[in-house]
Parts: C-alpha cells; sequence; structure tokens
C-alpha cells in the first residue's frame, strides 16, 4: 500500500482525480516554494511576478506532463511549439535560476504521478535554502565591491590610489583600465572589499581629491555582474 504511493503514473491514463490531485500538490507545492523564497529574500526585496511564477510553473508543467503522457508526437510537437519562443531578457540572480528550475523539477515529479516524492524532495530543499540562509552559508563578512574611478590623462593613475585603499580597504586588486572621452579621460576599475565600520563618504571623498574632482562609482560587485 506504502510502496503504490510512489508508484509513477505516467505509463498509465491518469483518472480525473488523479489529474485533480496532480494539480493541486503543484499549486500547493509553487506556493511553499514561494513563501521560502518571499522569507529569505525580504532584505534584498523581490518581485511579485516572480512570486506569481513561482507559484504557477510547477502546475503548468504538471499540465505539459499530463498532456504528453506516453505519446511521442506529442512531445515532439510540443518541443517544435516551445522552439518558437526565445527569451531575450538577461540572466538575474544564480539563487533566482535555481529556484526556477527548483519548481520546473517539481512541476515534473507531480505531472509523471510521483506525488509523494514530489512533496518530499520540495520539503527537504525548502529547509536546505533556509537553513543556509538563516545560518549565513558562504556569506563574506563585507560586501565585495567594484570602484571605478575616471582620471584626467595628464595624472599618472598607477600606484596614485594605493595608500587610500590600503587604508579602507580589506582587498583590492585593479582589473581592468581603459580611455574615455576620445582619450582625454582614463577609467580605472578595482575590485575591493572594504574594512568594516569604513565611512563610504569620506573614502569617497579622499579618492575625488586625487582625481580632480572627476566621476567616481562605487557599487556591489554582484549587482555590477548582474547588470552586464
Amino acid at each position: 500500500m506504502f510502496e503504490s504511493i510512489f508508484a509513477a503514473s505516467a505509463t498509465e491514463s491518469l483518472s480525473f482525480s488523479g489529474m485533480l490531485a496532480a494539480l493541486g500538490t503543484s499549486l500547493i507545492l509553487g506556493l511553499v516554494i514561494s513563501l521560502v523564497y518571499l522569507n529569505t529574500h525580504r532584505q534584498e526585496g523581490y518581485s511579485t511576478s516572480f512570486l506569481i511564477t513561482l507559484i504557477m510553473l510547477p502546475a503548468i508543467i504538471c499540465i505539459i506532463i499530463l498532456l504528453i503522457g506516453n505519446n511521442v508526437a506529442r512531445a515532439f510537437s510540443l518541443a517544435g511549439a516551445f522552439s518558437l519562443i526565445r527569451f531575450r531578457s538577461a540572466a538575474g540572480d544564480p539563487k533566482d535560476i535555481a529556484y526556477i528550475f527548483f519548481t520546473l523539477a517539481i512541476g515534473l515529479a507531480c505531472g509523471m504521478g510521483f506525488l509523494a516524492y514530489g512533496i518530499i524532495f520540495a520539503l527537504i530543499i525548502c529547509l536546505v535554502m533556509i537553513v543556509l540562509h538563516y545560518t549565513g552559508f558562504g556569506k563574506m563578512k563585507s560586501d565585495a565591491m567594484q570602484l571605478k574611478i575616471t582620471i584626467p590623462e595628464n595624472l599618472n593613475f598607477q600606484g596614485l590610489y594605493d595608500d587610500i585603499l590600503s587604508k579602507y580597504a580589506e582587498t583590492w586588486k585593479q582589473t581592468q583600465v581603459k580611455t574615455t572621452d576620445f582619450g582625454t579621460l582614463f577609467q580605472v576599475v578595482y575590485y575591493i572589499t572594504l574594512k568594516s565600520g569604513v565611512n563610504q563618504k569620506q573614502f569617497l571623498d579622499e579618492l575625488r581629491c586625487r582625481n580632480g574632482n572627476q566621476n567616481i562609482s562605487l557599487t556591489l560587485r554582484e549587482n555590477e555582474m548582474q547588470n552586464q
């Protein structure tokens, strides 16, 4: 009896009640996943549309699997239809992509009839995500940041800011130099990790005094990577 709960029903035609059970389970698990995402992203912010996507995606995948069943022709037709859809949006946060794959897997499990497995996998992974979030696993003591400094062409940028960076940053590395405004300006890019409790305004003011009051930008490195 217990083993029959874990048996796949993809090889058999689902009854109407079985279809409702699979669809309802996928919706409930999608809601659970979205609640976990909401509670672990309150501080950094989240998109309401993404939360709705996490709820709906498992049910959508479940419906697709139920419609395909064991029909190979339907599977190829569906693959051809989805190949017409092109996604041109930039890649987002890797954690968001992981949540997307998570909901896809749950939708597949429910659509194939592995309801118990889907519930167990969802609960385990949600628990792991919550534990990783609240334990701060892998989180750096200070945020990695990207510093861009614009320098007039008459200044030698090599070693110009070493003393200031040593004063305010735990680690720093020059990663890029390029010319702007037809070669009249240089833009120097650093990856830095600021020391704890650093006054960012004071840090930028000291840099600004060295570069002739040209533009300076300081951004979180992960935000900069997402915008590229």
